[in-house]
């Protein structure tokens, strides 16, 4: 989510849903699939057009982790068997989207149906566009794999690999799976929302990819991500809150075991990258303000439904303005990972590594002054219609 129109822009332009959330107007340029474009053409001749790939949002780095690094990571696979995946649960303990819905075997399955249905309806439409707009980007699976298997040294090579990092990779793939399906689920059986609307904007979404600048360096990526989950479980966590709220327990604990779900995955990058303070705390604290610069871009930035080209923004907006994520919960996931890896308390730094550090640990309170001043001269935001609740209108 990313601010708009207030001294924070500077800095954080385009800080998308769980990064810095949007606040006022919208005018961040978004590049989609040549297919998500008006087209004037009759429909036989769009037909025969070739399929035209999304541009790149900006030029890209590939390759930036020298070969010394490489070596780090080989010396931890060890580590990572005893360490890193422990933090993952074996399926048969694992919850499934089935514990929460309507049993489709059950002869009370069109009253247990109806119940949900109820309940859905006290729900206002604010909420409703953030919880899609947060299944929306839980359904993007696909993306974020492809990500983790593009970092070197990490990556799973033969896509059955044995090392601890492949077989992380497609076990948190497994678990985070069960996130968009349940949500989705749920949603289908409110009668509340535009279903087609919605898997327009997944197609869309996965079609359009994503670039966090991570650069294939697992330095990076392991910061990220170390980021997005704790991210995630901030939102998940007030979906649940503000649905129990709204009077619906279930929602709430489909968006509490989501939430729970994304605290387990954030702690276990977060001891990675405490592993790697450890081993080489010059480079990983400059991976750590590199990423920071950069601003946290995350996974839904690119999307759109084939009408809003700011959707991603719009949603932000309303996520901000309810409560589900905010810009005070970037500044918190900031202090908070500086905290944890002790980062104020790091000796023996280069140059740049101090300078490094003082960037770092001086951005939280920083982010929170240039918030307290936004806050305080934003303007009362309009309403405009999201297409995912059938062009009602929402307030941002």
């Amino acid at each position: 989510m990313g601010l708009r129109c207030n001294p924070m822009t500077c800095l954080y332009k385009n800080l998308p849903c769980f990064g810095l959330p949007a606040m006022t107007t919208f005018t961040t340029p978004k590049f989609f699939m040549a297919s998500a474009l008006p087209s004037t053409s009759k429909e036989d001749e769009t037909l025969k057009r070739h399929f035209v790939p999304p541009r790149e949002v900006h030029a890209q780095v590939t390759h930036s982790m020298p070969q010394q690094k490489i070596e780090i990571f080989k010396s931890l696979e060890d580590w990572a068997e005893k360490n890193f995946l422990i933090y993952l649960k074996p399926v048969e303990k694992c919850w499934q989207p089935q514990d929460f819905l309507p049993d489709p075997t059950s002869d009370g399955f069109g009253e247990q149906v109806k119940e949900l249905r109820e309940r859905a309806k006290e729900i206002p439409d604010d909420y409703f566009v953030v919880l899609i707009g947060d299944m929306i980007t839980e359904e993007a699976l696909p993306t974020y794999q492809q990500m983790l298997n593009s970092a070197e040294e990490i990556r799973d090579e033969t896509g059955g690999s044995l090392t601890p990092w492949a077989i992380w990779t497609r076990a948190w793939t497994a678990e985070e799976n069960r996130h968009g399906d349940l949500l989705n689920k749920y949603l289908h059986l409110s009668g509340r929302v535009d279903m087609r609307q919605i898997e327009k904007t997944i197609q869309y979404l996965i079609g359009s990819g994503m670039d966090p600048g991570t650069e294939k360096n697992p330095y990076l990526g392991l910061i990220y991500t170390s980021f997005q989950e704790r991210a995630t479980f901030i939102s998940h966590g007030n979906s649940a809150r503000l649905a129990k709220k709204h009077g619906d327990i279930n929602l709430a604990q489909i968006c509490g075991s989501i939430a729970s779900d994304e605290k387990r995955h954030g702690t276990a990058y977060t001891k990675v990258v405490e592993k790697l303070f450890e081993i080489d705390p010059d480079g990983t604290l400059l991976a750590f303000a590199d990423m920071m610069r950069k601003k946290i871009s995350m996974p839904g930035h690119l999307m759109y439904d084939g009408r809003d080209d700011n959707l991603f923004d719009h949603f932000s907006a309303v996520a901000q303005r309810i409560g589900v994520y905010t810009a005070k919960d970037y500044a918190d996931i900031l202090e908070f990972l500086v905290e944890r890896w002790k980062v104020k308390e790091l000796t023996g730094l280069s140059a740049d590594g101090r300078q490094a550090q003082d960037y770092v640990c001086g951005l939280p309170p920083r982010i929170r002054r240039l918030e307290e001043r936004a806050q305080g001269r934003a303007r009362q935001a309009p309403s405009i219609p999201f297409s995912w609740i059938f062009d009602r209108e929402v307030q941002l």
